[in-house]
């Protein structure tokens, strides 16, 4: 028997399935895109808020009542005092939850945002993960549909302020009591067809994906797609299809408002969603936003089980490459509606609200592509090389870079293996690193300092030919007082800002 203890395992590194690490690209990149969302927001009147990242589940809904552990949708664990909590699924349930428990201190209408990670417990696939990052924005307490209205231009002020031409995008806005209304009016309305108006309405949503002709099959007997595989259609009959069709191809709301009413007529909640589209129009409309930036669009259809009103929905409609090499256009970025029956979940009485959310990663991607993210490119920071290891001497680079930073210059101090000076530069040429600082005990003794233009440097480098050339090269090093380090360190910043910007940004 080999008495040797046996070797412990190496531990393998690996990433959780479905979640990211962010590098510091990214990083920025979101922190510049949501704070001009914020800026929007709060020119709106809106106030942040912050959930935490746990609720307890049967707060958000999304639970499994007759299970063991209620995890459909969401990730839980039991508390030690044996109640379920959940990471939230979205921003909205821990808003409800919010208002209910402060109820009494909340000044009504109630107009808050929150940015925040949310999380799905689901089988992730090629850009679908199981966190990522929402920005919402909702007022609780207002049931005019003029708070409907303006969600709808604040989404419109927000892709604009990143930089998306009006053009590129399109607030599409659909009303849940006038789909009720055009499914009562062909004969679906009452509890007996709930399952069949869920089909109708699922069918609606593959308009753009499939077109009409394709919604038609699966309003009707059925569709089988290119593989062969058969999806069972709602059953409707030619007439009931043709009504749903002409609802859902409306293109021109103006023109067709007339005849959709008369469609609803009669049913408990067309009409009055028919009143509230055609109030969202007119509002829009009166303060400047226009068709082409606000339009109604019966095909939008969204959360069949959850929205109570209208239901809007931010979609960006330029084109863009998708893995496969196809050109398609990029689609909804985010969206949201009203929702009156969430709050009242806690309360037992009616809590009208409206809000909308944002695909965080998703828009990012969006202004990737427009190049509108990352312009505001961050300079690495100064470095401060060590030349000498001795207390007075690391004393003098610390002071050097607490000046730097004092002055609000980024700037670090070399922190690795300081005796072979070659590994100083190379860590600095790596992480781009626009000015180095040099003093050894000759420049100490003369209270001076060598600063060297990386930057320019490299792009001189490439133009060396000779000896004679080096020594021409060395105008990209200079030697400078102690006591104008920051005044020298500055200009050589400038002039680097300079060259950028007379090259567009290409160094």
């Amino acid at each position: 028997m080999n008495d040797k203890q046996k070797k412990p395992q190496k531990l393998k590194a690996r990433l959780p399935r479905g979640f990211v690490d962010r590098t510091a690209g990214d990083i920025r990149a979101v922190n510049e895109m949501t704070a001009k969302i914020r800026e929007v927001y709060e020119h709106y009147g809106f106030d942040p808020l912050e959930t935490p990242l746990f609720e307890y589940t049967d707060a958000l809904g999304k639970f499994l009542p007759d299970s063991d552990r209620p995890n459909e949708g969401v990730f839980s664990l039991q508390d030690d005092d044996e109640q379920w909590m959940s990471l939230r699924y979205d921003l909205t349930a821990p808003l409800a939850r919010h208002v209910a428990e402060n109820f009494n201190e909340i000044q009504l209408p109630y107009r808050t945002y929150r940015a925040g990670y949310v999380f799905r417990n689901e089988k992730p696939g090629p850009g679908r993960f199981r966190q990522f990052m929402q920005f919402d924005a909702d007022t609780v307490g207002a049931p005019g549909v003029q708070a409907d209205a303006e969600m709808c231009m604040m989404m419109a002020d927000t892709l604009e302020a990143l930089g998306i031409k009006r053009d590129d995008y399109v607030i599409r806005v659909n009303n849940r009591k006038v789909l009720d209304g055009v499914l009562e009016a062909v004969g679906l309305g009452g509890d007996d067809k709930a399952g069949q108006r869920l089909n109708v309405l699922r069918a609606i949503d593959k308009l753009d994906k499939f077109g009409p002709e394709g919604v038609a099959l699966l309003l009707g007997p059925g569709r089988k797609d290119e593989s062969g595989d058969f999806t069972k259609g709602a059953g409707l009959n030619q007439e009931q299809i043709d009504k749903v069709l002409f609802f859902v191809g409306i293109k021109d709301y103006a023109e067709s408002a007339a005849r959709l009413a008369e469609l609803v007529a009669g049913t408990s909640r067309g009409g009055e969603g028919v009143e509230e589209l055609n109030f969202i129009a007119a509002l829009v409309t009166s303060a400047g936003y226009g068709p082409d930036r606000i339009k109604i669009d019966p095909s939008v259809v969204r959360g069949l089980e959850y929205y109570t009103g209208p239901v809007y929905e931010a979609e960006l409609s330029f084109d863009v490459t998708n893995e496969k090499g196809e050109k398609v256009v990029f689609g909804s970025v985010g969206g949201g509606g009203r929702y009156d029956g969430l709050v009242s979940r806690f309360m037992g009485q009616p809590v009208p609200a409206t809000g909308f959310s944002i695909g965080v990663s998703r828009l990012m991607t969006a202004l990737k592509n427009l190049g509108k993210l990352g312009a505001s490119e961050v300079i690495e920071p100064v470095l401060v090389t060590v030349m000498d290891g001795d207390v007075e001497a690391m004393g003098r680079y610390q002071k050097m870079t607490q000046e730097l930073r004092a002055a609000g210059i980024r700037a670090e101090m070399f922190q690795g293996n300081w005796k072979k000076f070659g590994n100083q530069l190379k860590y600095a040429d790596r992480r781009g690193c626009p000015v180095a600082i040099i003093q050894g005990g000759d420049e100490r003794a003369e209270g001076v300092v060598q600063i060297k233009d990386l930057i320019e440097g490299k792009r001189l480098s490439g133009e060396i030919e000779d000896n004679a050339s080096w020594r021409e090269a060395r105008v990209a090093q200079e030697t400078a007082p102690e006591a104008d380090l920051v005044a020298k360190v500055k200009e050589i910043l400038a002039a680097q800002a300079e060259d950028r910007k007379r090259a567009g940004g290409n160094v």
